[in-house]
């Protein structure tokens, strides 16, 4: 019975520090910590995955929060049931002693860990939809204060309208028309077309 701890990040810009802590805290060994940095959406996760094949009936699954394990309601719930009731994996939630099955589980404790588990599932679900929903309304207002996402546009350059001339009248081919103001082929196609 060997004890695993998971931990998630969202993007590999984000520090993990303070989960591996929590784990090395609670006495995971190093090499048995799986890690990914990678969003929460669903379950298919490369280091999850890994975990998923390598558990067996009896190890424990430590993780610091249920939103480690992902952030959707229906996906949480049923990889739950799969650990806990096929695999015979018990769970333990740092951060929510009550979703802790290696506990004696008599009727009771089970119904209060199934309530606990739904109701925080449909918590992390919920704050991604509407971490969502407030990222796009930041977009939207920034568009309409006129600010511009991506790479700046390439300024087109004073020869522009006389090189686009020449590429008109069959003077210049693409390629050339494109060396000439400084730009890649594909850049120069874009400006055609616009």
């Amino acid at each position: 019975m060997d004890t695993y701890g998971y931990v998630r990040v969202s993007t590999k810009e984000q520090n993990e520090n303070r989960q591996m802590a929590a784990m090395r805290e609670f006495g995971v060994e190093e090499s048995r910590i799986i890690l990914d940095k990678q969003s929460g959406k669903d379950f298919q996760r490369p280091g999850y995955r890994r975990l998923i094949q390598t558990l067996k009936a009896g190890d424990t699954l430590v993780v610091k929060s249920i939103d480690r394990l992902g952030r959707n309601y229906d996906e949480i719930l049923e990889q739950w049931r799969l650990l806990t009731k096929e695999k015979k994996i018990a769970i333990v939630v740092l951060d929510m002693p009550l979703l802790d099955t290696r506990q004696g589980r008599d009727l009771t404790g089970v119904l209060i860990a199934d309530i606990v588990l739904q109701l925080l599932s449909y918590v992390a679900q919920t704050e991604r939809e509407f971490n969502r929903q407030r990222q796009a309304e930041g977009i939207a207002d920034a568009k309409a204060r006129g600010i511009h996402f991506g790479r700046k546009r390439k300024d087109r350059g004073e020869n522009f309208a006389s090189v686009m001339a020449a590429w008109r009248r069959g003077e210049l081919s693409g390629r050339a028309a494109a060396k000439e103001l400084g730009v890649a082929h594909g850049t120069f196609q874009r400006w055609c077309r616009e």
